[in-house]
C-alpha cells in the first residue's frame, strides 16, 4: 500500500487486507475456497487466507518515517518497503544523477531497523544489480532488482548489437560453450 503517513493508516490497511476476525475484508463469494481448496470450510478457508496474505507498506513519504516505528509495530503488517524515489523528493532529497544524498541514506537505514525491532521485513526498490547487493548486504530481506522496463530494452539492445556485430559477443558456458 503506497502512501500511508501514520500507523492508524497502517491499521487500516490491514483492516481492509484481512478477513474477520483480524480485519474487516468482505467476504464475496464462495467460489475460491470451492475452487484451490476442495472440502475446505469457510471458516478455515477465511484463516488460511489470513495466513496466507502479506501485507506490505510503503514507507515513502516524511510523515511515514517519522512514524516508521509505530507503523512497523501493527501487527499484520508484514513488510516496509522503501521507495527511495518517492521518499527523497518527499524528503527534500531528490535522486539526482543516480546519487543519493547522506540524510536520504539514513533515511532508508531507519527504516531497515525498524523492521527489524519489530520483527517485519524489510524491502526496497533498486535500480541496478550493484546497489541490490548493497543494500542485501545491509540487511534488506525483499529487493526489487530491476524492472522489465529498463531490463528488457537493455537485453533487445545487447542482442541487436550483438547480431550487427557492433558489440561483444556473450561468453558462452556450459555443455554448448567453451
Amino acid at each position: 500500500m503506497p502512501l500511508l503517513h501514520t500507523a492508524e493508516d497502517a491499521k487500516y490497511v490491514v483492516q481492509a487486507a484481512k478477513f474477520p476476525p483480524e480485519g474487516q475484508r468482505g467476504f464475496g463469494s464462495p467460489f475460491p475456497m470451492e475452487r484451490f481448496h476442495a472440502g475446505l470450510g469457510a471458516g478455515a478457508y477465511l484463516q488460511q487466507a489470513n495466513n496466507a496474505l502479506l501485507t506490505m507498506v510503503q514507507i515513502e513519504t516524511k510523515d511515514a518515517l517519522e512514524n516508521v516505528d509505530a507503523i512497523a509495530a501493527v501487527p499484520g503488517i508484514d513488510v516496509l518497503f522503501v521507495g527511495p524515489f518517492d521518499l527523497g523528493n518527499n524528503l527534500g532529497y531528490p535522486i539526482m544523477d543516480g546519487h543519493m544524498h547522506d540524510n536520504l541514506n539514513a533515511a532508508i537505514t531507519k527504516v531497515l531497523k525498524a523492521a527489524n525491532a519489530a520483527g517485519k521485513k524489510a524491502g526496497i526498490f533498486c535500480t541496478s544489480g550493484e546497489q541490490s547487493r548493497s543494500y542485501a548486504v545491509q540487511g534488506f530481506h525483499m529487493i526489487s532488482v530491476a524492472t522489465d522496463m529498463h531490463v528488457l530494452p537493455a537485453g533487445v539492445m545487447a542482442a541487436l548489437n550483438t547480431a550487427k556485430g557492433e558489440g561483444p559477443a556473450p561468453k558462452l558456458t556450459g555443455p554448448y560453450g567453451k
